[in-house]
């Protein structure tokens, strides 16, 4: 039992903060340069929309400004059968470099990605959402990485603006934590994921994804890096986002996300194979783990109740009630911004931020085994 108790304790911290110190580690000493150069290949700019009216001429504006040669873009905007005012938008945008591709029945992301990516005619995809705004010099900085023709799939980064609430903010810490990681891992090799409003792939390398596919931005990569090729991060290609401010909003997104997680374990087995899989450490230690982590959580209390007779294990097992008692707190004073409860909403957020995330990887695991996530998508925003 008290073997048990420590290899579980033992994981979750290796989990996130021994393997983020590995990979940084390793970074320094066996790191692979990406040879970045001036370049501007021909680009297809795919974006997937449904019911985007309130913010699809915005996002054509900010496409249309990008710092890069006008006859070297295309911009494809495939509505996934909107009903608002979204084509009407589209439509009337007079730029030659705009085309509206209108699917007639809704099936979902992957499917109208696919079809894009099909019609698409230049050599470089570059995959974008509609509510993220791209710096002027994004796509310029992101495609120097394929001058390096080891390089496949390249990632900018998001960032999000400063919000109040807990909720943001612990959403904000978690992205840079992620980020962090994900420098890194692609310092020594490969991301393993990239970000979905800013990522960019050889056509030549694209797989069309199964339709159920709930996250293109991790499949895509994948078989890029399954080919042979590398999945970089790149810090100085940048969009901007508002994180989530309310609990059901990031709850939500994260079970999703997580739910393709086990889609994409069991797509790519490979992948999870020492000395020949470039990137087995990263996937095991970053993804496999992060979604035990929860059934770890759910063993360890228990485990250190049945073990408290011992002055070691009743610390530890305090420890734990202490942290879930601020997740509790967190919970209730995650919207404060002032008085009394705002520096306890600071302390706070992170346990709170911790556990909402976790729970959401439970819910996404009964949702994988249910077969009870649709692959069309909602909105994170009201």
């Amino acid at each position: 039992m008290k073997t048990l108790f420590w290899i579980l304790l033992l994981l979750i911290f290796y989990c996130y903060i021994g393997y983020p110190a590995l990979i940084c580690l390793l970074s320094k000493f066996f790191p692979k340069p990406v040879r970045k150069s001036v370049i501007f290949p021909s680009v297809s700019i795919i974006i997937a929309a449904h019911n985007e009216e309130d913010v699809i001429e915005a996002k054509l504006a900010n496409l249309l400004t990008l710092d890069y040669p006008p006859d070297q873009i295309e911009i494809l905007i495939g509505s996934d059968y909107s009903t608002d005012r979204t084509n009407q938008i589209v439509q009337s945008c007079t730029d030659p470099r705009v085309r509206l591709v209108n699917f007639s029945q809704r099936r979902g992301k992957m499917m109208c990605v696919n079809d894009l990516v099909g019609q698409a005619k230049h050599e470089i995809i570059f995959f974008n959402d509609t509510r993220q705004i791209l710096e002027k010099n994004a796509l310029k900085n992101l495609v120097q990485n394929f001058a390096d023709p080891a390089v496949g799939c390249a990632s900018g980064e998001l960032i999000f603006n400063k919000s109040e609430g807990g909720t943001a903010k612990g959403v904000n810490l978690y992205w840079e934590y992620e980020k962090f990681i994900r420098s890194h891992e692609a310092s020594v090799h490969s991301m393993l994921g990239a970000t979905g409003a800013i990522y960019a792939i050889r056509k030549s390398l694209y797989v069309p994804a199964p339709a159920d596919v709930i996250l293109d931005d991790m499949f895509t990569p994948f078989k890029a890096i399954e080919k042979g090729y590398r999945a970089i991060f790149d810090g100085t290609a940048h969009a901007y986002d508002k994180a989530a401010h309310s609990a059901t909003e990031e709850y939500r997104r994260k079970a999703r996300t997580l739910y393709g997680n086990y889609q994409i374990f069991g797509l790519f087995p490979n992948l999870f194979i020492p000395f020949k899989s470039p990137i087995a450490l990263q996937l095991f230690s970053h993804k496999f783990l992060r979604v035990m982590v929860p059934f770890f959580m759910l063993v360890l209390l228990p485990l250190n109740f049945l073990l408290i007779d011992q002055n070691m294990y009743q610390f530890i097992f305090g420890l734990q009630i202490l942290f879930y008692a601020a997740a509790f707190i967190g919970v209730l004073s995650r919207n404060q911004k002032y008085g009394i409860f705002k520096p306890i909403a600071k302390i706070c957020y992170v346990p709170y931020v911790f556990c909402l995330l976790n729970f959401a990887a439970l819910i996404g695991f009964y949702r994988f085994i249910n077969a009870k996530q649709k692959v069309t998508w909602q909105k994170a925003r009201k």
